[in-house]
Parts: C-alpha cells; structure tokens; sequence
C-alpha cells in the first residue's frame, strides 16, 4: 500500500517556489502534504497531492523537472515516543528509512500521519503491519 509522490526540482531562487505552488493552485490542485530541501543551488519540493497525475503533466507541460515516487504514509501515536517506537520497528525489521515528514495530526484521536520514503517498501509494509501499525492508502490519505 503506497502513496504517489511528486518530486519537484526548483531552482533556489527567488519566485521559483511560489511559481510552481500558483501554477498548482491555478490548476484546481491541492497539496496535501510537502516538504522541502535545499541545498545552495536548487531545492525538492515533495508533494502529496489531491491529483497525483494531473499535478504531474500540469508541471512537465510548464517546463518542471519532476518525478513521482511510491512511498509509505503510517499512522502513530501522537505522544513522545510514537515516532520512535516506529523507527525502532523499522530498524528490528531491517528497513532503512531515506526520509520522512509529517502530513497530518490529528489531536483529537492521538494520531500523527507521516510520509516515509524507505529502502524496501514492500519489507516496510511487512514490518510494520506485524507490529501493530496502520498504513495509509492514497484515497484515505486525501480524506483526511
């Protein structure tokens, strides 16, 4: 059970970021969830997105570098700890986590949502599973 990510790569300028999130917004497309890194020259925008496909040609059609990625979205414990609890299952079952960020959080029921891109995602969905953890699938994920 995997998520569509979408990878941007913008150049770290300025404008670059709210060209590309216009250009989204523009198309009727929501971000669900995102993250950003950088590095001195361009950054990546990961985006979770309510049209994972449309987002896709929307940005290749404007002249965007982007890819899109299965990665995992789990639901834990919103209390110290629950992040780590997950990491330590992870790391039992032998899984190597590349990155995560938060998506959601829901105070009311205690629960956290994260977007993790790991090593081997099917071992991942394993691990967790046999551990007590929920995964979360695309179309539950933008109902949130």
């Amino acid at each position: 059970m995997t998520v569509k990510q979408l990878s941007v790569f913008v150049e770290n300028r300025a404008g670059r970021l709210s060209a590309v999130t216009r250009l989204l917004g523009d198309n009727n497309l929501s971000i669900k969830a995102m993250s950003i890194a950088d590095t001195k020259d361009f950054g990546i925008l990961r985006l979770i997105m309510n049209d994972s496909e449309k987002a896709l040609d929307v940005l290749k059609e404007n002249g965007c570098s982007v890819t899109i990625t299965n990665v995992l979205a789990i639901k834990i414990q919103n209390k110290p700890g629950g992040l780590a609890d997950a990491m330590e299952v992870l790391y039992k079952g032998n899984v190597s986590v590349e990155y995560m960020y938060a998506a959601f959080i829901k105070e009311d029921e205690g629960t956290a949502f994260l977007i993790l891109r790991v090593d081997n995602n099917d071992l991942a969905v394993k691990t967790l599973t046999e551990n007590g953890y929920s995964l979360v699938g695309q179309e539950e994920l933008l109902n949130i």
